[in-house]
């Protein structure tokens, strides 16, 4: 069995290519990918080649943990059925191609206790699982009064913010990306005065905000980086020690977090629309990924597999 997959064969050097799959097992599924998404954060790092050292990191590597599929086979340990919308976090079955995270491709076979049922209706939005599981993973340790970066990730974050019954600021400074709250207010940083948030989110990926983001900070004010930073972080030690901040970094999601996050999608609580702003044909995947990472109008980029299965 084969599939058609996105291939990083260096930085900035993209290709689709066929590969071989593995074997399926007793407890794997085949799945037919239909879309998948493009990560603004770690998939832009790799693009670059700006990646810190990563487990599994190397090239030629396939990219992608946001798919959405449909059942092809399941095994009979699987626990799934032929025909079932699951979402896919990332695959590797790619022989001596690497999976990080494997995602961006036709087909993939991946072990089922890795993948979530969908319903079919969410189609393309499903691939926002799991940005959705990161920002519900970011916040689990206190929710935010102050969210900086209006992307999808920091929308996210303030949408559960809010549906927890936070009414959160967001920072962004690029005009035309502060349009779109829903229930929340979104300022630039110098529109704002106030400096003492307890607890503020960080998803800009900017290591040199941390300076200004302590300078906000109330006493015993917590700091949580939820971006994906590729420089070294520092920040000034007095103003830290003065308000005895706190600075936590956020892990990745796991799955407690993805099942979570999926019940509060289905059950209307959490909502996954208005994110999406672009969709290529996967067969146009070079010129997708130069999109998603140089338009400032691209909130997310969704690579549609359905013409190549």
């Amino acid at each position: 069995m084969d599939a058609i997959a996105v291939v990083l064969q260096a930085p900035e050097k993209l290709e689709l290519s066929r590969l071989t799959l593995a074997p399926q097992g007793a407890a794997d599924v085949v799945v037919d990918i239909v879309y998948s998404g493009i990560s603004t954060g770690t998939e832009r790092l790799l693009w670059t080649g700006r990646m810190p050292p990563f487990p599994g990191m190397g090239y030629p590597l396939v990219p992608g943990y946001e798919s959405v599929g449909i059942i092809r086979e399941a095994g009979p340990d699987a626990g799934f059925k032929p025909g079932q919308t699951v979402f896919v976090p990332g695959a590797n079955c790619f022989g001596a191609v690497r999976g990080l995270f494997g995602g961006a491709a036709s087909r993939l076979v991946v072990p089922a206790r890795r993948l979530v049922a969908l319903d079919e209706a969410l189609a393309e939005r499903g691939v926002l699982l799991a940005l959705a599981a990161t920002a519900y993973h970011a916040i689990a340790g206190g929710l935010p009064d102050l969210i900086v970066g209006h992307g999808v990730l920091g929308r996210l974050v303030a949408r559960l913010a809010v549906q927890a019954g936070r009414d959160p600021i967001v920072w962004e400074t690029n005009a035309a990306r502060q349009k779109g709250a829903c229930g929340y207010h979104v300022l630039h940083p110098d529109a704002d005065s106030k400096r003492d948030y307890a607890t503020i989110v960080d998803v800009s990926g900017d290591a040199g905000l941390l300076d200004t983001l302590i300078a906000r900070l109330g006493r015993g004010g917590e700091v949580v980086l939820a971006g994906f930073y590729a420089d070294r972080l520092s920040f000034s030690f007095p103003p830290a020690f003065m308000r005895e901040a706190r600075i936590r970094a956020a892990a990745e999601w796991n799955d407690a977090d993805l099942r979570a996050t999926a019940e509060l999608v289905g059950s209307g609580r959490l909502s996954l629309d208005g994110l999406i702003t672009h969709t290529s044909a996967a067969q146009a995947a070079g010129d997708a990924y130069r999109t998603a990472f140089g338009d400032p109008d691209c909130l997310k980029m969704v690579l549609d597999w359905r013409q190549i299965q």
